[in-house]
């Protein structure tokens, strides 16, 4: 048996999937970034690796309840940009 594997849930869909099929958004000092590793400092928020998901992030507003604080539109852009390249992976 391999033990119970860690759930998050979605901010875009809100459904619990697997840790390791999310996104993981993470807000610290340098802003709001995608970590690639999920090992880096800060306050993290998980999405599907769909720009569908992300749109729902945006629409209901769950990255910016996720970080208590507005997300920038160019740091949405960003972020859009980064979880469309890792969706057509």
């Amino acid at each position: 048996m391999a033990g119970n594997v860690p759930m998050r849930k979605c901010v875009g869909c809100n459904e619990m999937k697997e840790k390791k099929n999310l996104i993981r958004i993470i807000k610290n000092d340098e802003g709001i970034l995608i970590d690639q590793t999920g090992r880096k400092n800060g306050r993290g928020a998980y999405l599907c690796p769909s720009s569908e998901c992300f749109q729902k992030s945006i629409k209901n507003k769950g990255l910016e309840r996720s970080f208590k604080m507005a997300v920038p539109e160019d740091v949405k852009k960003a972020l859009l940009k980064e979880v469309e390249s890792i969706e057509n992976k």
